[in-house]
Order: structure tokens, then sequence, then C-alpha cells
């Protein structure tokens, strides 16, 4: 056969293998979500994230039926990413629109409004989760230093706040624009900066090996400084890309530049040395003061849904059940200082800010939920090798727990005494 024919064979089938598994990947997404949505009543994210432990390599997926081969047979092309390159590049491209859309629903204007309450609160839920985890991390794993890149990385992982979860619960419950309500999604998105920083200089860390003072904040500077200018560049040019992208007229060009400016924005920030997803909401950002993303929410969440559930359920298939075994005491230890470390450390200051007990409660447990951006963060120390399979398991136990149990404990929170953003929250 001449070698031509021989490669376009190859290339057949790696499409017809490729389009099989994202097909099973969709399947197995909804049906996940539609089970703990309607019988179990809890996010769907969380049955997308068991589906893709079901049919992962470590499960069902590495498993040979009737004499055919493996559906998502174990992958050694990414090291210690057990999933094909291809399908984890679709996981990528799927977390870059989630964390645009987050970027485009932002209010602007109630950030600016609740920016000091808000800005206490994500402190505090960063600072005190970094630390515990930190520490935890090292005093209940073979981690034998507090600077060791395993241990910053777990720390980084434990600041994220879901910003989905608890914006469905507080909207469900009436309490959207109360002032608590207005307070969780403002510090939310803040810590999620924030987190993502610390993660960027966390890996800057592990692959340059530097853990001195000037290295860190050299590190940050650079981080925070290209965020800022993507951010303001985004702002200043928004007005004359809506302009131009208004002007078009060919079909779907609105919604075809705007997935262009999600990834564009990412690749920008990962070849600055930042997370792609930080470049992806930094554009999301820029772009929700324009009256062209209030019209393009509803046709952009349609690849919202459609792209988003196959991130959760890939971050599903790269949990390996049996290597969190040796480390179900560092789980436990660590899901228990994720949950206290936020109602503690964002219930407190939102104290300062002027919230009364109930409402720092309300706050804090608000703040709790993990979610996507933890996964997210888990997901690039997997790839990267800083964290193994088992921290990796924690973090997914850890994610799972506290996105469960926040919306439990929120619920009675806000129905036995509702507020409206009129309130006095003192």
């Amino acid at each position: 056969m001449p070698s031509f024919l021989a490669s376009s064979t190859d290339a057949t089938e790696l499409v017809t293998k490729l389009v099989i598994q994202i097909a099973i990947i969709l399947i197995a997404a909804k049906l996940g979500g539609e089970i703990c949505k309607r019988y179990i009543r809890i996010p769907a994210v969380l049955g997308e994230l068991a589906a893709g432990v079901i049919i992962g390599p470590y499960l069902l997926g590495g498993i040979q039926f009737f004499g055919l081969p493996a559906i998502f047979p174990l992958s050694t092309e990414l090291g210690t990413i057990p999933v094909s390159s291809e399908i984890w590049s679709l996981a990528q491209i799927a977390s870059i629109v989630l964390l645009f859309f987050v970027g485009l629903e932002t209010d602007l204007s109630l950030f600016r409004k609740y920016a000091g309450a808000a800005v206490l609160v994500a402190i505090g839920g960063v600072i005190l989760p970094f630390l515990l985890g930190v520490v935890g991390t090292t005093l209940f794993s073979p981690v034998d230093s507090f600077f060791a890149t395993e241990a910053l990385f777990m720390g980084a992982i434990l600041t994220a706040t879901s910003v989905g979860i608890t914006a469905r619960v507080l909207s469900e419950m009436g309490s959207l624009h109360s002032a608590e309500g207005v307070t969780i999604l403002a510090a939310a998105v803040m810590d999620d900066i924030l987190g993502i920083l610390i993660l960027t200089i966390v890996v800057g860390i592990s692959t340059s090996g530097i853990i001195s003072a000037s290295g860190v904040m050299w590190v940050g500077f650079k981080a925070i400084g290209f965020w800022i200018a993507l951010t303001a560049g985004g702002l200043i040019i928004a007005p004359y890309l809506t302009k131009f992208i208004d002007n078009l007229k060919v079909p779907g060009a609105p919604i075809a530049l705007f997935l262009a400016l999600a990834l564009l924005g990412a690749g920008l920030a990962e070849s600055f040395g930042l997370a792609l997803i930080i470049g992806a909401y930094s554009m999301g950002l820029a772009m929700s003061k324009t009256d062209l993303a209030q019209r393009m929410i509803d046709p952009f969440s349609s690849i919202y849904n459609a792209l988003v559930p196959i991130f959760f359920v890939v971050m599903g298939m790269l949990v390996d059940i049996s290597a969190m075994k040796e480390s179900i005491i560092l789980g436990i230890v660590i899901t228990i200082l994720a949950i206290i470390s936020k109602v503690v450390g964002s219930g407190i200051p939102s104290i300062f800010a002027g919230f009364n007990k109930k409402g720092a409660i309300r706050i804090g447990v608000g703040m709790m939920p993990r979610g996507e951006v933890a996964l997210i963060i888990a997901g690039i120390g997997l790839s990267t090798g800083v964290i193994g399979q088992d921290l990796f398991g924690v973090s997914i136990v850890m994610t799972v727990v506290t996105s469960v149990l926040a919306p439990i404990i929120l619920v009675p929170l806000f129905r036995n005494n509702p507020t409206t953003d009129s309130d006095n929250a003192s």
C-alpha cells in the first residue's frame, strides 16, 4: 500500500475513534448531570465528574469488552495525564470557554458597590485556606517541607471558590441580589483571580526552582502585571471591537469572534507564563461591559453547555481511585481544613466589613464550594507533574464534598431570614 494511503487510513482511524470518544463523553456528561440534578438534587457538575471517573481509563474505559479495543485506554503520551492528547486538548478548550463565560457574566457595577467588603472577604478566603492547605499537606503526607511545591500547590487548590454553584443556589432562593449574595459572588471571583495568580507563582517556582522572596515577588509581579495589562487593554478596545463586530454581515460572526477572543486571551496568557484560564477570564471581563456581551450571553451559552461538561468529565477520567487508598487520611484532613478555612477565613472579615453574625456565616458558607476552578488548578498540577495521582484524588474528594455540602447548608440559612440588596447588613 502506498505510504500516503497508509497515512490517510491512520488519520481516518484516529478521527473515527475521537468522534466516538467525544460522543460517549457527552452522553455520560448529560446522563450523570441529569441523575444528580433530578434525583439526588445536587449540582450537575458533580454528576459529570462522577461519570468521568466511571468511563475513565482506570475503570470501564480501560476494559476491553467482547475483544474490542478499550474506548479510553490508559495513555502515556502526556506523561502523568492518562488520556490522549486530543481529549486533553479538547478539555482545555472547554475550560477556556468556561472562564470566558464567567468573566462575560460578571457585573462590574455590583463589583464596585461591594468592592470593599468583597476585597476583605476574598483576602481572608485566600490566605487562610492557602496556609492550612500547605500545613495540612506537609503534616499528613510524605512532603517534608512547607516550601515543597506539592504543599504549595495544595494550598493554591484550596483558595478557589465556585461562582457557579453558589450563584445557582442564591438565584433559586431569590437572594442573588442580597447584600450577602452580591458580596459572595464578587469575593468568589476575586478569590479565583487571586488563586490563579498564586497558581502561576507556584508553577513558576516548580519550573525554575526559585523559592527566594525576591523570586516569588518577581513571578507575582509579572503575573499581576500581565493580568492588569490584559484586562485594561481589553476594556479599552472593547467598544471598538463591539462596533466592528456589529458592522459585520456574515452570519454567526459575533459568536465566532467571541470564541476567538477567549482563545486569543488564553493563548497570550500562556505565552507569558500564566494559566490559560486567566487570559480567558480577563477577555470575558473586558467584554462584559458592552451591549454586545449582553446580547451574546444566550447564544454563547449554547457553546458553553456543549463544551464545558466535557471538561468536568475529563477531569473525572484523570482520577485513579486505587491511588487514593494511601491518601485517605490526607483526604479527610484536607476536606475538613477546606471547610473551616473558607467559613472562618471569609466569615470573620465580613464582620469587619459591617455584616452581622448571621450574614457572616452566610458569606463563609457561600464561599465554601470549590467547584470548577479547583478542578482546573488540580488538573494543571497533574499535567505539569507538580502533584501526583494521590494528591489529585485528594483534590477531587475535597471539591466534591465542599460542593455538595455548601448548597445543603446555604438553603436553610437564606430561607429562614432572606435579605434584599436594600437591607442593612449590620
